[in-house]
C-alpha cells in the first residue's frame, strides 16, 4: 500500500513484489499513476486505486473503497466492472459495518485492519488476533490482513484455506515495504 508520507513513491517496493501481488495506491501523486500501472502490468501485479472510480477505469485497474471516506465515481466503476468484468473491488473494513458494505457491493476481497497496533495510527485500538479472526470468518470472501504485521505477528493470525473460512488470504503492508 502506498502512503503519502511514509511511502509516497511505491515504485521501488512494487518492483520487489512477486507476480500475483497487488499494489494499492492511496493518495498518490497523479504523475505516478500511469508509470505504476505500466510497472504493475509488466510485473504481473494487480493494481488498485483507492477511492477514485474513474481513475481506476482509465488505468484498467481495480478499485479500493476506503472505510472512512467516500469514493468518487463508484457507480461508473461498478457499471464498467459489470460490463467488462475482471476489475478487482476491495473494501476496507474495521468492523462489522465494513464487512456488510463489502457484501452489499459484491467486493472480491476485504482488507481488515488494524490487526495489531501500528506506527501509522499510534494509540488506536487494534483488533488483535481473536477479534480479527472472528470478523474474517464473517466476511464471506477472502480477507487481507493489514496493520502492525511482521513475521512474528503474521503467525498469530490464522491462515486457513479456502480463505473464506476465516483465515487471511494475504497480507498488506506499508511499513514492511520501507
Amino acid at each position: 500500500m502506498s502512503d503519502p508520507r511514509r511511502l509516497p513513491d511505491p515504485r521501488a517496493a512494487a518492483r520487489r513484489l512477486p507476480p500475483g501481488s497487488a499494489v494499492l495506491l492511496r493518495d498518490s501523486a497523479p504523475r505516478l499513476l500511469r508509470p505504476l500501472a505500466a510497472l504493475a502490468r509488466a510485473g504481473g501485479l494487480r493494481l488498485l486505486v483507492a477511492g477514485q472510480g474513474r481513475t481506476a477505469i482509465s488505468l484498467r485497474a481495480g478499485l479500493h473503497l476506503p472505510d472512512r471516506r467516500p469514493a468518487e465515481h463508484l457507480l461508473p466503476f461498478l457499471l464498467s466492472r459489470r460490463r467488462a468484468g475482471g476489475a478487482l473491488l476491495s473494501v476496507a473494513a474495521h468492523g462489522r459495518a465494513g464487512l456488510a458494505r463489502a457484501r452489499r457491493l459484491g467486493a472480491d476481497l476485504v482488507i481488515l485492519s488494524p490487526a495489531f497496533p501500528t506506527e501509522s495510527h499510534p494509540g488506536a485500538p487494534a483488533l488483535g488476533p481473536l477479534r480479527w479472526a472472528a470478523l474474517a470468518r464473517r466476511a464471506g470472501r477472502p480477507v487481507v490482513a493489514l496493520g502492525g504485521l511482521d513475521p512474528r505477528s503474521q503467525r498469530r493470525l490464522p491462515r486457513i484455506h479456502p480463505p473464506t473460512r476465516g483465515g487471511a488470504s494475504g497480507w498488506a503492508a506499508i511499513g514492511g515495504l520501507l
